[in-house]
């Protein structure tokens, strides 16, 4: 779609809310009449003892994907449902909506730096040329810098400094949309 690849990951430590964080934005931009496409990561409280269930959101359908196991309050291992990702990933695989101006992929996790999770959902949408916004942390952001390979903007876990990129990268988008529908002169 573009000539430009826009990529950026809001860099931010750990005990951070950034569920909450990245649905502030995503409020804030669907206000200002912006498509998103992606997901978003819901935590509904658990049980006492227990840890909290994940479900991502799907930004175009609302749709929920639950992407945690219950593996029992003595648990001590990673409660990712592989399966859960897997379904929401194939829908995210068979084509971005193209009709989307940003994609926000709730973060480049250990999944992604496995090779896993919504790698391809990262690469489909970069090659469509849509925008997208993630969030990264330590000990993820060596994996991320080797994914992205430079071509990725760091954004501080700031509202405002968020918005502004979204903002001039959907400007942008609907740039190159305005004049690949105008006749060439």
């Amino acid at each position: 779609m573009t000539s430009s690849i826009r990529l950026a990951a809001i860099v931010y430590e750990a005990g951070f809310p950034i569920d909450e964080f990245l649905t502030r934005v995503a409020n804030q931009l669907r206000a200002e009449h912006i498509r998103l496409g992606g997901a978003l990561q819901e935590n509904l409280p658990g049980d006492a003892g227990r840890c909290s269930a994940m479900t991502l959101v799907d930004l175009s359908s609302r749709g929920r994907f639950r992407i945690s196991q219950d593996l029992g309050s003595q648990a001590e291992g990673c409660r990712l449902d592989a399966q859960g990702i897997a379904e929401f990933v194939a829908l995210l695989d068979r084509a971005p909506d193209q009709d989307a101006e940003l994609m926000v992929l709730n973060r480049f996790g250990r999944a992604e730096a496995e090779g896993g999770g919504l790698r391809t959902a990262f690469a489909r949408a970069m090659e469509a040329g849509i925008p997208v916004l993630t969030a990264v942390r330590a000990p993820y952001t060596e994996a991320w810098s080797q994914f992205h390979g430079r071509l990725a903007t760091d954004l501080p876990a700031d509202i405002d400094a968020a918005l502004a990129w979204c903002r001039e990268s959907v400007r942008l988008l609907r740039a190159a949309r305005r004049a690949q529908l105008s006749p060439a002169g």
